[in-house]
């Protein structure tokens, strides 16, 4: 199995990277989450999930853990392939698609392009209980609040702060601090100003 790829990225593409590594070029399908989070960089490391069929060997690419472990927990559902799999992940990010689960919302996971009211029904039946129990395990979890107002504003906040040089870890552990300080109503402004003066 392939754990993860790290090397240039020698190609980009919303919907898939070649990852160049001493020579080889690696093609992997990656989701518009992944692709907006590496864009601009020149070397890359991705989580990587090799599905194998009859007539080929696919590579799939995740930059964060979380979207690969919900990558693999859509595939376990029957009639979630890989693919749609990962259209699912474009169209919601992981924490919109975890509170659309966890608050059975059929309809947010219907409007996917290929996915049907059974197969939304069956990914919140079989995935709800899973997605709280290791949401109460992790000490990231957000307020719901803050995943549907804030999510624009926490990606524009978290691209601010990267361009400003802060690490992506630091910046996101900054932002959710001063969300759960501030609450929902915070502007754009506030929050990159607030962001760069929290420990």
């Amino acid at each position: 199995m392939i754990a993860y790829l790290k090397g240039k990225l020698a190609y980009k593409d919303p919907t898939f990277v070649i990852i160049d590594i001493m020579g080889i070029g690696y093609q992997v399908k990656i989701s518009l989450q992944t692709y907006s989070q590496i864009k601009d960089e020149e070397q890359v490391m991705l989580l990587t999930y090799l599905h194998i069929k009859e007539d080929g060997h696919t590579l799939y690419g995740f930059k964060e853990e979380s979207e690969k472990k919900l990558f693999l927990n859509l595939i376990s559902i029957s009639g979630v392939g890989p693919n749609t799999a990962l259209m699912i992940l474009s169209s919601l990010n992981a924490d919109e698609l975890e509170y659309a689960i966890i608050h059975e919302e059929v309809k947010t996971i219907q409007n996917v392009k290929g996915v049907g009211i059974k197969t939304a029904q069956r990914i919140i039946l079989e995935l709800k209980d899973k997605i709280k129990r290791e949401a109460l395990g992790d000490s990231m979890i957000l307020p719901s609040t803050f995943v549907k107002t804030n999510n624009k504003i926490k990606e524009e906040a978290l691209q601010a702060l990267m361009t400003l040089g802060f690490p992506k870890a630091a910046a996101e552990k900054n932002i959710t601090a001063v969300l759960k300080k501030s609450g929902p109503e915070i502007s754009l402004e506030e929050l990159i100003k607030a962001s760069l003066k929290n420990p």
